[in-house]
């Protein structure tokens, strides 16, 4: 055609080395940089502060556990936390299955 195969070979040579090692991979670094501070970091501090949550549970307190159930905590020990679900109706569930602590105080049932 119009170009000779020599100058075809050498134009694609020098478009292949492109920008380098630093250029190619700075833009993962970013890329991972951004998900540092937009999810990973965050997510840590959450599941920080629920561990916490989960540790100072005590009686009286309201718990969510992960499978749905909403009571309050009656009574509390290292591993277990017994929970009123209704009135006179207690479950011993394992702490490290509780979703949500809001402390004694919160806001009353509309009962």
């Amino acid at each position: 055609m119009f170009i000779s195969p020599a100058y075809a070979q050498q134009a694609g040579q020098q478009a292949a080395a492109g920008p380098g090692f630093l250029g190619g991979i700075l833009p993962m670094v970013l890329i991972f940089v951004a998900f540092y501070f937009l999810m990973i970091r965050p997510q840590q501090k959450r599941m920080k502060t629920l561990q916490n949550a989960i540790a100072a549970v005590k009686k009286g307190d309201t718990v969510i556990t992960a499978g749905g159930l909403v009571g309050k905590a009656t009574k509390v020990d290292e591993e277990y936390v017994e929970v009123e679900v209704a009135q006179g109706m207690k479950v011993k569930v394992v702490k490290s299955t509780l979703t949500d602590v809001q402390p004694l105080g919160g806001k009353p049932a509309n009962d």
